[in-house]
C-alpha cells in the first residue's frame, strides 16, 4: 500500500514545486528524491537478502526457543549465527574432500565430524551458545578461510620455494586449528561426561548396597 501511495505524493510535491519556483525549485527536488530512492532501495534489498539468506522460522521452532526463555533478539542472534555456521562447515567439508593434505588432518583430528556434532548439540539446546563462542566465531571462521587460501595457492600450475614454505607453515597451523576445534567439542560436552560419571558412582553405590549383589 505504502509502494503505491508514495510515488502519487512524490508526483504532487514534485508538481507545486514545480509551479512555484519552477525548474529552479524543481531541479533539487529531483536530486532528494532520487537519493531518498537510492537510500530506501538499499535498506530494502538489506533486508531481502537476510531474508532469503536465513531459513523460515516456523511457528514450533519459535515456541521451542520462547519455551527455553529466549528473547527474540536472542533468537534471531542464534539463527543467524547457527546458518552462517552451516555455510562454513559446508565449505569445510568442500575443502578437505577437494585436498589430500588436508583429508590426512582431518583423519587425524576428526575436525569434520566434531564441527558437525557440536553444531547438532548447539541446535538441541541453543541457549549455550556464549559457551561455544571460540568455536564459533574464531576457530571454525579462521579455520576455513585457512583452508580456502590453502586449496587456492596448492591449486597453482607452478609453485616456487617459498610457496611450498607457505603451505607447509600453512598446514602446520591449519592442524593446530583443527586440535582446537576438537578441544572446543570436549569442553561443551564436559558437563555431560560430569554428569554421566555422577550417575555411574550412583549407579555403584546402589550396587554395593543392594543385597542381591552381595558376595556371600
Amino acid at each position: 500500500m505504502i509502494k503505491k501511495i508514495l510515488p502519487i505524493i512524490a508526483v504532487v510535491v514534485g508538481l507545486l514545486a514545480f509551479m512555484e519556483d519552477g525548474m529552479d525549485g524543481l531541479i533539487p527536488y529531483i536530486l532528494l528524491i532520487g537519493g531518498g530512492y537510492l537510500i530506501y532501495r538499499g535498506i530494502f534489498s538489506r533486508k531481502k537478502k537476510k531474508t532469503e539468506e536465513t531459513p523460515f522460522l516456523t511457528k514450533e521452532k519459535e515456541t521451542y526457543y520462547k519455551d527455553l526463555g529466549m528473547s527474540e533478539s536472542e533468537i534471531n542472534l542464534f539463527r543467524d549465527t547457527m546458518n552462517s555456521s552451516k555455510k562454513q562447515i559446508l565449505q569445510l567439508q568442500k575443502n578437505i574432500a577437494n585436498n589430500a593434505k588436508l583429508k590426512a588432518i582431518d583423519l587425524r583430528h576428526d575436525c569434520l565430524k566434531t564441527s558437525k556434532a557440536l553444531f547438532k548439540e548447539l541446535t538441541k539446546e541453543p541457549t549455550r551458545l556464549p559457551e561455544a563462542s571460540q568455536f564459533l566465531y574464531t576457530h571454525l571462521p579462521n579455520l576455513v578461510d585457512l583452508t580456502n587460501h590453502f586449496v587456492e595457492i596448492n591449486e597453482h600450475q607452478v609453485k616456487s620455494k617459498e610457496v611450498y614454505g607457505k603451505l607447509e607453515e600453512s598446514s602446520r597451523i591449519i592442524d593446530q586449528m583443527a586440535a582446537l576445534i576438537v578441544k572446543d567439542y570436549q569442553h561443551f560436552v564436559s558437563n555431560d561426561l560430569e554428569d554421566l560419571d555422577a550417575d555411574m558412582n550412583l549407579a555403584k553405590e546402589h550396587i554395593e548396597n543392594d543385597p542381591d549383589f552381595q558376595t556371600k
